[in-house]
């Protein structure tokens, strides 16, 4: 399985190259693996250096640490002008971004391999109570740092009405941690509460990883028997999973509205600005050139390629699905270079 960090391309004849630093969600390491790959093969003089972390980290490396980047690319839109959009670059007292572009989407399931425990059992309609059977160890990402986490929460949440299932997100999470998530319910919504310090008690049968990625190594082994992963990454790495009902798996903008009844706060202050509060809805991927990156061209070079024929089949090849024409919030902002392969994001009230 790759790295969760990659730093490629940084060989003999580097110093007349422009070296670009692109941080990125960790589900797409393998499509941008072969991103990297062949735009370096066909732009020689750039040189890209990838790093893949949870969505959250991706966005503190900037937001919080102030370090320099010249792509940033997250799994879900909403952190950008969450967290970039409000924080000024204190060299140049700018906002990190004005603008993202929403470019791919995907769908929560469950990954198992062939030998998980009860896998003959399992079906869509069975899950919720496979995966709370006694000796069955399920992974999540952390909530405080990775999209996929704090989604998987939702997941679980949503799955009590849709399947019926009133005490599952209890069933699943409870007295699993030494300081507890808490859910409440008012207004019609469910506000799910992560705490700061999200340790499993002894014996849980949850177990978390910063990254949904690092969960990948622990099911091949055998050390857990289900995780909540994306799509893509199941399939990329040739796993089993089950497919989740589109009331449940984030995927379907018909039913926004329905996911947006589970919200998940980060119940800290994780970030200097803000504390981040998470709305559940369809999953999209957005990408942004910050203010402070020190090759902006460069990196709206690499962008139209990845919006465009060569970095859709990149990505097509390795089953991640995409938005054409991507979707640019304050598209006047947005690189020329990259302008004709976006339409403006829909405004919602």
């Amino acid at each position: 399985m790759a790295t969760l960090l990659l730093l490629a391309g940084c060989g003999a004849g580097s110093q007349e190259k422009v070296n670009l630093r692109v941080l990125f969600a960790g589900s797409l390491i393998i499509p941008f693996e072969q991103l990297e790959k062949e735009f370096e093969a066909s732009h020689p003089h750039i040189d890209v250096n990838m790093e893949g972390h949870g969505s959250i980290q991706v966005i503190r490396h900037v937001s919080d640490l102030h370090e320099q980047a010249d792509l940033i690319v997250t799994a879900d839109h909403n952190l950008i002008p969450m967290l970039l959009y409000s924080v000024a670059d204190p060299q140049t007292n700018r906002p990190y971004a004005d603008w993202y572009v929403i470019f791919a989407t995907n769908e929560m399931a469950i990954a198992h391999t062939a030998t998980g425990a009860f896998v003959n059992e399992l079906s869509a309609d069975n899950w919720p109570e496979i995966i709370n059977r006694d000796g069955v160890r399920l992974g999540i990402a952390d909530p405080r740092l990775d999209a996929n986490g704090y989604r998987a929460l939702m997941t679980i949440d949503l799955a009590e009405s849709a399947l019926s299932r009133p005490r599952l997100f209890q069933d699943t999470f409870g007295d699993q941690f030494r300081v507890p998530l808490s859910i409440s319910h008012t207004g019609g919504v469910d506000l799910i509460k992560v705490p700061e310090i999200l340790e499993t008690k002894k014996d849980a049968h949850i177990v978390v990883r910063p990254y949904s990625v690092q969960l990948l190594p622990l099911l091949q082994s055998g050390e857990i028997d289900y995780a909540f992963e994306y799509v893509s990454v199941i399939k990329q790495h040739r796993l089993q999973y089950v497919a989740l009902a589109p009331e449940i798996n984030l995927s379907d903008p018909s039913l926004a509205d329905a996911y947006g009844r589970v919200e998940v706060v980060l119940d800290f202050q994780r970030f200097a600005s803000v504390k981040p509060r998470f709305r559940g809805e369809p999953i999209r991927y957005a990408v942004t050139i910050p203010s402070n990156a020190r090759h902006p061209d460069a990196a709206a070079t690499l962008l139209a390629y990845l919006l465009g024929p060569e970095g859709q089949r990149i990505m097509a090849e390795n089953y991640q699905p995409m938005i054409s024409p991507a979707l640019a919030d304050n598209l006047q902002a947005v690189p020329e270079a990259v302008k004709a392969l976006c339409r403006p994001l829909p405004q919602t009230d």
